[in-house]
């Protein structure tokens, strides 16, 4: 670190930290983040997999909540249109529940709390004749459509600390802040690697966006208390084959009032989620158990024709959530909002973040950025609102339209490949290809779909350390290689850790300004 007093040293990989780090960087900020595991690594890999306003929050009255993140749901749309985009919900009306003018008009008061520029509104149904009714059973003849969004979670995370990398950041990650001291107006922190190695950086402010771990930062490395505490709700997921072939996903009522989503994935699969269980054990270690494996399934049945049981499923994955504990009586109803903390009472600021949730990161990260900058005397303006994503500025109008353009570019790329690639990294599909006129120019074929040419630039752009970190969190194709695919990318990229020192984004990219 050569010394150095970074004006911001933001713990924790996160969506949140992630997102805090790129707006810091953007304004001049001198930043280095640190994250304990590889990006993205627990919550933010975890989500249902959405960008939406939250329609089950209105049920809460959480009608600020819904507006915030129906706002956001706009501009991450035109951020990052590779990784994120539109996606149709069918809801199919059960008489036993909510009546049909109840939620008629909690779909209009969704439609209207926000503006919406690129997504249709709200629709009646007849199952009997749309082409979503055909895989549910006969009973369910109407239903409600309306509009929200899909993302490839951990991605998010990865692009905006690759942007803020671009911007001047220093992003460290399997690094855990294992001590931090307040002097005055600076922080001294200990940072220690994987390896045990240990290193120590000056801060003239600390962001705690520690997730799960923001209480346990506070109390056991910090060594201050909060006047708030997260809450930790577990969600779990599961994916089985295809249930259906269209392109809506589902939104199910049931009988205890929460509610599931059935949501196609990655072309073969149906995800299906989330529960809310309340849980008290070590974040890092969260699993599915047997009973959400069976409610999972439960709910699932009680609507597809198609039933499943739990040895229909093919993978399954948890996250805990650290819900900002606002003493809901049960986890389902605990708010999705956030707050933060800033604490200047003895010298340099110490920020935390408490709840939140990946739709409304971007918003948490400008007002977390703007609260630092004013202490720190500061005072360059919000940037993030207006300016994409690394692979976001496609030159087109559409992803579809960036699609068929890429392969008149590309014709010799299968285009399953190519649709993964131009998903992936948007209008960068020309820096992972690099030079390559064949797939031979890609190199080796490590494993089925997955080429040197892409594992490098894993490696050297975006912090890819072991094969889990590619083939579940940068990508899913774990989803789609046999067993021991991972041990076999493991090898390959010992190997090349061992022959090429990795760099980082920064290297490759000319220094980025809002």
């Amino acid at each position: 670190m050569n010394g150095q007093i970074y004006d911001v040293l933001v713990i924790g990989g996160g969506i949140n930290g992630a997102g805090i780090a790129r707006d810091a960087a953007g304004r001049g900020l001198s930043v280095l983040l640190c994250e304990k595991d590889d990006l993205a690594q627990h919550t933010s890999s975890a989500s249902t997999k959405l960008i939406h306003g939250g329609l089950r929050y209105l049920e809460y009255y959480e009608f600020g909540l819904v507006r915030k993140a129906l706002q956001e749901r706009e501009v991450l749309l035109k951020a990052a249109p590779h990784i994120i985009g539109p996606l149709r919900f069918v809801m199919p009306h059960d008489a036993s529940q909510r009546p049909q003018w109840m939620i008629r008009a909690g779909l209009f008061l969704y439609d209207h709390l926000a503006k919406r520029e690129l997504l249709p509104g709200a629709e009646t149904l007849n199952l009997e004749r749309h082409p979503a009714g055909l895989p549910l059973k006969p009973g369910f003849k109407r239903g409600f459509a309306y509009s929200d969004g899909w993302v490839q979670d951990a991605r998010l995370v990865v692009l905006n600390a690759q942007d803020a990398a671009e911007r001047g950041a220093v992003v460290l990650t399997r690094t855990e802040c294992v001590f931090a001291q307040r002097e005055r107006e600076l922080w001294r922190c200990t940072l220690r690697e994987e390896g045990g190695a240990t290193r120590t950086v000056l801060a003239r402010s600390v962001v705690n966006a520690a997730g799960p771990w923001v209480d346990t930062l506070l109390k056991n490395v910090i060594g201050r208390s909060a006047s708030k505490s997260v809450r930790l709700v577990k969600g779990s997921h599961i994916i089985v084959r295809r249930l259906f072939d269209h392109s809506n996903a589902y939104i199910f009522q049931n009988p205890d009032k929460r509610i599931i989503f059935a949501i196609p994935y990655e072309n073969d699969f149906t995800l299906i989620g989330t529960t809310d269980v309340e849980y008290r054990g070590d974040p890092a270690q969260v699993r599915i158990d047997d009973d959400e494996v069976r409610y999972l399934c439960e709910m699932s049945n009680r609507y597809f024709a198609k039933q499943i049981d739990p040895e229909d499923v093919v993978s399954t994955f948890s996250g805990v959530r650290p819900l900002l504990d606002d003493e809901s009586a049960n986890a389902a109803s605990v708010t999705r909002d956030y707050t933060l903390e800033l604490d200047t009472v003895d010298g340099a600021p110490l920020l935390s973040v408490f709840g939140g949730k990946i739709t409304t990161y971007r918003k948490l990260a400008e007002q977390a950025v703007d609260q630092l900058a004013k202490s720190l005397g500061v005072h360059s303006p919000t940037w993030t609102a207006a300016v994409p994503l690394p692979g976001g500025d496609l030159a087109q109008p559409t992803f579809e339209a960036f699609l068929a353009d890429a392969r008149q570019r590309y014709p010799w790329l299968p285009l399953p490949l190519l649709t993964r690639y131009a998903r992936s990294y948007g209008s960068r599909i020309g820096i992972v290809i690099g030079e390559a006129t064949d797939l031979a120019g890609l190199g080796g074929e490590i494993l089925p779909g997955l080429y040197e040419a892409e594992v490098r630039y894993l490696m050297d752009v975006e912090w890819a350390r072991k094969a889990e970190d590619i083939l579940w969190r940068r990508s899913k194709l774990k989803l789609h290689l046999p067993v021991g695919a991972e041990a076999v990318l493991d090898r390959w990229m010992a190997a090349r850790s061992a022959s090429a020192p990795v760099g980082s984004s920064a290297d490759l990219f000319e220094p980025r300004s809002a």
